[in-house]
């Protein structure tokens, strides 16, 4: 068997990234919450991409819904723990990684300990579990941690990054603790994704806030892997230049429409309120 040599392993990247550049993400630590539809594709990319150094977290196994979509989802790894399945995929890769894993997803007192030192958070958190998008982003912001987080959307994605200088999350999805999960889950979803282009093609009888059910699809997932990882290596390499907050990216390749702007006053202004409105009478 051929003995793995870092160098020669991501020696393609060389002409996109510098060898200093290559160097930095070696060394890099990027803390990824959720290894499912996402969050297992945000691994794979990024330990492609040549980062070192990783911590990964889900408290969840994989079963046989998650095989239209999910990066390790197959008929030998169903019941297993998809941290655990996604280490050993990201260790195949690069046997030389740095790799933690959180197999009881993130707690309450394992949250400082799993963003220690960290240079990048990703945010692969499933969208039902509205509050811990929260807790993970803001904990990240107050750390001066930059973070980044997309969702899938039909055939597209939406992506909005944060740091110390942006916008709170609270601020950008105009966030009340106290709402119902399924009114905080339609916020998310109305801040990830403004342009609203999925809309015109998902079928609204599709959509279960209540009990947790949504459609989903390996190209939405795979488009969220493309600009969560473009992302995250700008964010590693150039954390200045990160758009974060009020700034959104949503794009559709069924429809092939795309937008990268300023959603100005997060999801308080007007047209987003409307917005709300139009999908809480829909969908609630």
């Amino acid at each position: 068997m051929q003995a793995f040599d870092y160098s020669e392993a991501f020696s393609r990247n060389l002409g996109i990234l510098d060898e200093d550049q290559q160097q930095t993400l070696r060394e890099s630590t990027v803390c990824i919450a959720g290894m499912g539809g996402v969050g297992g594709d945000y691994l794979v990319t990024l330990a492609r991409s040549g980062v070192g150094r990783f911590r990964v977290a889900d408290f969840d196994a994989f079963e046989l819904a998650n095989f239209n979509r999910q990066y390790g989802a197959t008929m030998e790894t169903i019941g297993r723990p998809k941290v655990e399945v996604m280490a050993e995929i990201a260790r195949q890769i690069n046997p030389e990684i740095e790799l933690e894993s959180y197999p009881d997803g993130l707690t309450e007192g394992n949250l400082d300990e799993f963003l220690r030192d960290a240079d990048l958070v990703i945010d692969g958190i499933d969208l039902f579990a509205p509050d811990w998008h929260r807790r993970l982003i803001s904990a990240a912001q107050a750390r001066n941690i930059p973070a980044i987080a997309a969702v899938p959307v039909g055939f597209g994605a939406g992506m909005v990054g944060f740091n110390a200088a942006g916008m709170s999350f609270d601020e950008y999805f105009a966030w009340n603790p106290d709402a119902a999960d399924e009114r905080k889950v339609l916020q998310l979803a109305l801040g990830f994704a403004p342009a609203g282009y999925h809309l015109g093609y998902i079928q609204p009888e599709s959509v279960d806030l209540k009990n947790h059910r949504g459609p989903s699809s390996i190209v939405g997932c795979k488009a969220c892997a493309a600009i969560i990882g473009a992302q995250a290596i700008q964010a590693i390499l150039h954390p200045s230049e990160l758009k974060a907050a009020p700034w959104y990216t949503h794009f559709d390749l069924k429809l092939m429409k795309f937008k990268h702007s300023r959603l100005r006053w997060g999801n308080k202004g007007p047209l987003q309120r409307l917005k709300a409105q139009i999908a809480s009478h829909r969908l609630l």
